[in-house]
């Protein structure tokens, strides 16, 4: 009764008490909503301590306070071990006493629980790193493999007849090639290694311009309904990339709702304050555009949610999906420089909120003028091609031959040397993959166009995250084709690169 009374008489702080005698009674009152806990050491033929553990393992997470009548360390250990915020000896109490330690134990509280979720958010973010790693360094070596088989059996058909089933069997082949490209370029989107075209656009024109085909994409028993908050500020992203957000959105959200339901897509302009930031990792403060993608679908649990964007993760049959959609977004997201956040309850739906910060400089400047459609694509320069991957660097050369290039190869950055010494005619084109063993491309071109300052520079990766393309954003100065290689890709690029005119064969 003397501590109901000192903490309901307290002039600096009003607490609304719950008393209860016993530790049966303790248990079933806790299981209701509660700031904090002041629990006696002895209950009878209970005890506090026990309480405490019994309590906690029932889901009580507010703190809970050790009352006591031994002010002593033993009793303070037992407490902590018990998991107890702190304890009170009965005979020093004052009110100004039992205020300063709920508040102060309250507030640890809410110290611990923001801590708990920030390494919660570290750890996910450390794993899809991780996992981004491994996606894209898949990707990349599957981007060679891919370059083999696209171009050679698309150099094959081209020998065949039209209704030849030769023909017809390898355009098989190229279209499964083709489909493989697919599930790269979507690893890669992931792993946050594509190459992006950033310009300054508006989400609110990027739905618009969607709006037709999401409705036919998510059928008619559901309803779309779109919210562009007026005077939207522009942000810098890859439109392409824009749109395939929000179409992977919302057919995730259609596959949530096979009964139907109410597909929901709007924008707005936030503030991010720092708090916000403090509590959520990878967050700056300022200013963002807001792309808000809701359903009432069937939701997700927690275990679903932890794991939604890693790739090939996937809730649906076998077959059924490939469980990229997710991670695909995750990827653009991040490499646009924005953050992803998704509440979701089983039967009530899930919400997907994406932050990008606005535009706050003007377009990156880039070259739009692209070449007029060549007469030909065939050429006689010289093109040294430096590959350490076999298969494409034979598979380059073969290509180049064809379209009349002369050709010099070499698997290493010393062999590119080496041969650039003895070929005392001129190099028209250094054409260089960019990640390579002891020398990557970038210091290979840097030091071959001191010597040779008329040789042009053609990059070809199957990753971008490295010396030419800084967070996946091309530098426009920069030429770059991007792997899996094809035939006509290679050559228009190569052309392009070149210019229009054919100077006559090296000597």
């Amino acid at each position: 009764m003397l501590t109901r009374r000192l903490l309901r008489d307290n002039g600096r702080a009003l607490f609304d008490v719950k008393w209860v005698r016993s530790y049966d009674a303790a248990i079933l009152e806790l299981r209701k909503p509660h700031d904090v806990c002041v629990v006696d050491y002895h209950l009878g033929a209970g005890s506090g301590l026990t309480l405490i553990r019994h309590a906690q393992a029932d889901g009580f997470s507010g703190p809970m306070i050790l009352l006591t009548g031994r002010g002593d360390h033993d009793v303070d250990v037992e407490a902590m071990k018990a998991g107890a915020a702190d304890y009170l000896v009965k005979d020093q109490l004052t009110p100004q006493l039992i205020e300063r330690v709920i508040r102060h134990a309250l507030e640890r509280r809410v110290a611990e629980v923001a801590l708990t979720r920030s390494e919660e958010q570290l750890r996910q973010s450390q794993k899809m790193e991780a996992i981004g790693s491994l996606a894209g360094g898949v990707a990349h070596d599957f981007n060679n493999l891919l370059s083999v088989i696209l171009s050679y059996s698309e150099l094959l058909a081209k020998e065949f007849k039209v209704g030849d089933p030769m023909r017809a069997d390898l355009e098989e082949i190229n279209s499964a090639g083709l489909r493989a490209l697919d599930l790269t370029r979507q690893l890669l989107a992931f792993s946050r290694r594509q190459v992006l075209q950033p310009q300054v656009v508006n989400l609110n024109d990027i739905f618009t311009g969607m709006e037709k085909m999401l409705r036919r994409v998510i059928g008619e028993d559901i309803e779309l309904a779109a919210r562009a908050a007026p005077g939207l500020r522009r942000i810098m992203a890859d439109p392409g990339q824009m749109e395939q957000i929000i179409l992977n959105l919302a057919v995730n959200s259609r596959d949530a709702m096979p009964r139907g339901g109410k597909l929901t897509i709007e924008t707005a302009e936030v503030v991010l304050d720092a708090d916000y930031a403090a509590d959520h990792v990878g967050v700056k403060p300022g200013p963002h555009a807001m792309l808000a993608v809701s359903d009432t679908g069937v939701g997700m649990d927690k275990t679903t949610q932890a794991h939604m964007f890693e790739p090939f993760f996937t809730t649906k049959e076998v077959g059924k999906g490939t469980g990229l959609g997710l991670a695909t977004v995750f990827g653009i997201v991040q490499q646009t420089g924005g953050t992803i956040w998704v509440y979701s309850e089983i039967g009530h739906g899930t919400t997907f909120k994406i932050y990008f910060p606005l535009a706050d400089k003007a377009p990156v400047a880039r070259s739009q003028s692209v070449a007029k459609e060549r007469r030909t694509l065939r050429g006689t320069e010289t093109i040294l091609v430096v590959e350490d991957e076999e298969r494409v660097r034979n598979l380059v050369r073969t290509i180049l031959l064809k379209y009349g290039y002369n050709v010099l190869e070499a698997q290493s950055g010393g062999d590119a040397f080496l041969l650039c010494e003895q070929h005392t005619s001129t190099i028209h084109l250094l054409l260089t993959d960019v990640v390579m063993p002891r020398m990557s491309g970038r210091q290979l071109a840097e030091r071959l166009t001191v010597v040779r300052p008329d040789m042009k520079v053609l990059y070809m990766s199957g990753y971008t995250d490295d010396a030419v393309v800084r967070h996946g954003i091309l530098d426009s100065t920069i030429a770059f084709i991007q792997k899996p290689i094809t035939p006509e890709a290679l050559a228009r690029k190569v052309r392009g690169v070149l210019g229009a005119g054919l100077p006559p064969a090296s000597v």
